[in-house]
């Protein structure tokens, strides 16, 4: 009932903590910050061009020589000459009458790439100590390339057929992502959101299932939930909403007051700001469209069009188009809000330490009421 030694040794890091990688919310300075305080970093790429990778990289590298993680997606591209986008414009345009816009031209829509051969070749310059997927992995020869650059490899799954799917293709650990995590879930081998699974369930099912070791992430902001965690089976933690209350975190000012305001009912899994399923907290959009809108496109593809609608309404100072991607347990980050991540970091293990030291007399307690009884 403790994080594995030997699983951080391997990762390079001294605490049992992974920073979430939350493309758009953070960048260098939050890796560089949890790197330096024992924890794995890691660097969002669905969202970058290679030239930008190239220079978060330099950045983190001039700054500590501790290992890091790469973050890529790996959905499928949609076609986007077959993909059907009429409906969503068409549910999309009253809020553009609404605000006296015009609706964006059908040009590029890959704000958000998937792993292919040209970030590939970023891999194999930069060498990162670790290399992360969400939604699956990619191709067997790409998978290689990553693997001889030395790296290792770590994915997410969201149920045990995914995690068992992750093992055999050889993975050197599986990220367990209950249905409390913020943002977009990891799934890749069905699409249904309905039977996902809360943490508490995931992370020991998965730990059963696999003999690799066992990432926790989900419902994860405090020293408590962290050792739930271990006592699950898991052998590290991936944290990512309570990141978000960190200065070094890039969201807006109005998406760190929406969490300040949250509460444990304020989320919801939502697939209209990207077209897949995704957690945050509920605004105007998600209410009025959602959670789950049949007229959104295939992810990527229904983010372009809510763009303009996102940039009028942030400048006229709300949220209502704004993705505001949290975790279910936002309200555990409210007490860390503006301390520094390397101190979060160094914070949320102790809290850890100290909850499993107390669990010692507690168990002590519990095996002598067994055998009283």
């Amino acid at each position: 009932m403790k994080p594995d030694p030997g699983f951080l040794q391997h990762l390079g890091i001294t605490l049992p903590i992974i920073q979430a990688p939350m493309a758009g919310a953070c960048g260098a300075q939050m890796v560089i910050a949890v790197c330096r305080a024992g924890g794995l970093g890691s660097l969002p790429c669905a969202m970058l061009s290679k030239e930008q990778v190239f220079r978060e990289v330099k950045q983190i590298r001039s700054h500590t020589d501790r290992p890091f993680n790469l973050n890529f997606f790996c959905h499928g591209e949609p076609d986007t000459r077959h993909a059907s986008l009429e409906p969503w414009k068409q549910t999309l345009a009253p809020y553009y009458r609404e605000r006296g816009l015009r609706m964006p031209d059908d040009g590029d829509r890959a704000v958000r790439q998937t792993f292919n051969d040209e970030m590939c070749r970023v891999v194999e310059k930069v060498r990162p100590a670790v290399v992360s997927f969400h939604f699956g992995l990619p191709g067997k020869k790409l998978l290689e390339r990553v693997r001889s650059a030395g790296s290792l490899i770590l994915s997410s799954a969201t149920t045990t057929r995914e995690a068992r799917w992750l093992e055999s293709r050889g993975v050197d650990a599986v990220i367990a992502q209950g249905a409390e995590a913020g943002g977009h879930r990891g799934l890749f081998l069905d699409n249904s959101i309905a039977t996902q699974s809360g943490t508490m369930t995931l992370v020991p099912q998965i730990a059963d299932a696999i003999g690799v070791p066992v990432i926790a992430a989900g419902g994860i902001g405090d020293g408590r939930t962290m050792a739930a965690a271990f006592a699950l089976g898991a052998c590290c933690t991936q944290i990512g909403t309570a990141y978000l209350y960190c200065p070094e975190s890039t969201i807006s000012r109005l998406h760190r007051e929406a969490l300040l305001a949250s509460s444990d009912e304020s989320t919801a899994l939502t697939n209209v700001y990207t077209g897949r399923p995704a957690r945050g907290i509920v605004n105007r959009l998600l209410s009025e469209l959602g959670p789950i809108s049949d007229a959104a496109p295939p992810f990527p593809l229904a983010a372009a069009d809510l763009a303009p609608l996102r940039a009028a309404s942030e400048a006229d100072g709300n949220t209502d188009f704004t993705p505001l991607w949290s975790g279910q347990g936002a309200g555990l980050g409210k007490p860390f809000a503006g301390v520094p991540a390397a101190e979060l970091t160094v914070k949320l293990a102790s809290q850890a330490r100290a909850v499993l030291e107390d669990m010692k007399p507690q168990g002590r307690i519990v095996r002598n009421w067994f055998r009283s009884g």
